[in-house]
């Protein structure tokens, strides 16, 4: 299964962005057309953006996994941060590109 590289933000934030078949997305299959929900994993800091979505409420959210996090909320978060500088992201999340 096609892991994506980690999304660097250009302001430094990071997280994974996955959704594959071992994924907590929908739909939860491999190379689908187009994912409504993606699992982000293990940001660079606390983002309140996607707090709602992580797995364990009372964990350290830079070691946590958020799944089923709406794709248009990870867009947010990406333009939040400047845009995305490098990585890859799940078909329907807009990779925003860095805005200079």
């Amino acid at each position: 299964m096609k892991r994506n590289k980690k999304v660097v933000c250009a302001d430094g934030f990071s997280m994974s962005v996955q959704a594959h078949d071992g994924a907590y997305c929908t739909p939860r299959e491999a190379d689908a057309e187009r994912y409504t929900e993606v699992e982000i994993g293990y940001p660079s800091e606390r983002e309140e953006l996607i707090m709602d979505w992580i797995e364990v409420p009372d964990g350290n959210p830079t070691e946590s996994v958020y799944p089923y996090t709406p794709v248009d909320v990870v867009t947010t978060v990406i333009v939040k941060h400047g845009g995305m500088a490098e990585g890859e992201v799940p078909r329907g999340v807009i990779p925003v590109p860095e805005v200079y």
